[in-house]
């Protein structure tokens, strides 16, 4: 049976569109909390049971709440019912016989009553970290640390999974099910490593982290371009993370810094249909001073160490772009040299993109067109609507509209964001509208 949690008063039921949509970004929030104290009480080994128990917890969320409204404590809610469900999991599973009623006995002591619950808010908000750490543990390879985190803390599907990773969904759950078999045939424990084995796995945390703030900025699919609550998800862990002492480096200020500067800017990316702005559209006069100090703050605190990560580079442009008055007093001949150093020590083609982006910005168009032409590994973005866009804008300035055209109609078909299909589309038009260059 549901909690009887009393809906708020006087709200009428959502439509089962707002019921998902509250449900999805309550459920992507707390995603992390969720499966970390159930692996907590289950144990590492039952990570796909924990999966399962918070999924079932979702769908009775989502019909619950569509018929009755949403709860005064919805997290409450969907814990207990998350607990519940567990323990009746547990009562038929194969467990053994003296640890299987010590752990129902701690579910209902600690999960009956809210009040005990909210007693341990702390030790959850450590699950939430555990959890980083379990799925960073270093006998997984780099790139499974990142999707197992991205899956199991971040709530991410698949189909963003791998197209974060420009890959096939395929291939994301093949990787996803030989990880979870890894897992349950080793002794990895649920606890935050120290001394030399935390270095191993703050890399992978940190990656994870990023990706997740990464979708949230530009979402992979979807009529949003902004999913400001991932965005804030990726903020709020990361802050918890550099107040302990496992996350406590440069990298970690640096990549906080790098989320901080860059939410600064969400309010000028749209317009006030949704429509997708320019960073040279973008009115600066709505950007958040109060982020962009706390970002300045970060980068500052970054500073102290002796390396130089790719998140200090990349919170390095964005403070560039935050602290220019205007777009044309852009410092690109500094954000160059920037992209030209994560280049150097973390290549991509995404950076390898971004770079031409500046080359152009410096040189002119056709500098830009011949850096893209050098990327190495081009063809892995030939899936990837940004790079025929970026094409397609050079061939613009240069005004060779029947080039931008084929490139803006190439990127639409790729674009799977409804502000940048729209975008794409206006850029189309405006292409195809003009007559060509002589």
């Amino acid at each position: 049976m549901e909690p009887s949690d009393p809906v708020v008063p006087g709200a009428p039921p959502p439509s089962p569109v707002q019921s998902a949509q509250l449900v999805e970004h309550f459920f992507r929030h707390e995603t992390g909390r969720l499966h970390g104290a159930l692996i907590r009480l289950l144990g590492v080994h039952n990570l796909t049971l924990a999966e399962d128990v918070a999924q079932e917890a979702l769908l009775r969320a989502l019909h619950s709440w569509s018929m009755g409204g949403v709860p005064v404590n919805p997290s409450a809610w969907i814990t207990r019912v998350a607990m519940n469900l567990a323990k009746d999991a547990l009562r038929h599973q194969r467990m053994s016989a003296a640890k299987e009623p010590a752990i129902i006995k701690h579910i209902e002591q600690t999960f009956a009553n809210p009040a005990v619950a909210l007693e341990n808010a702390h030790e959850i908000r450590d699950d939430a970290l555990r959890l980083l750490f379990v799925c960073c543990h270093p006998s997984l390879t780099p790139d499974a640390q990142v999707v197992l985190a991205l899956k199991v803390l971040c709530g991410f599907s698949t189909g963003e999974i791998a197209r974060a990773f420009l890959t096939s969904e395929a291939a994301i759950e093949k990787q996803l099910t030989r990880t979870k078999q890894r897992i349950r045939d080793s002794t990895i424990g649920f606890v935050i490593p120290e001394g030399p084995e935390l270095a191993a796995r703050l890399d992978g945390v940190l990656a994870a982290l990023y990706l997740l703030f990464n979708e949230g900025y530009k979402a992979s699919a979807g009529e949003r371009l902004l999913r400001e609550e991932l965005c804030r998800e990726a903020v709020r862990l990361t802050s918890l993370l550099i107040v302990h002492p496992a996350g406590q480096s440069p990298r970690s200020h640096a990549l906080l810094a790098l989320m901080l500067l860059t939410a600064a800017r969400f309010p000028s990316r749209l317009d006030e249909h949704g429509d997708l702005l320019r960073l040279d559209d973008q009115d600066r006069g709505k950007w958040d001073q109060s982020l962009i100090g706390r970002g300045l703050m970060q980068l500052a605190e970054a500073a102290q160490g002796s390396n130089l990560s790719e998140y200090h580079l990349q919170a390095g442009i964005a403070a560039i772009h935050c602290t220019a008055p205007d777009y044309a007093s852009t410092d690109w001949a500094r954000i160059l040299r920037h992209y030209d150093e994560l280049n150097r020590l973390k290549p991509s083609p995404i950076v390898a993109l971004n770079r031409a982006v500046a080359v152009a910005h410096l040189h002119g168009p056709q500098a830009g067109l011949n850096a893209i032409a050098e990327i190495p590994q081009r063809d892995r973005l030939d899936t990837h609507y940004l790079l025929h866009a970026v094409v397609g804008e050079l061939h613009w300035r240069l005004k060779d509209h029947r080039a931008a055209a084929g490139s803006f109609r190439r990127a639409l078909q790729l674009a799977q964001v409804g502000p940048e299909q729209l975008y794409l589309t206006r850029m189309l038009e405006r292409a195809t509208e003009l007559p060509q260059a002589v």
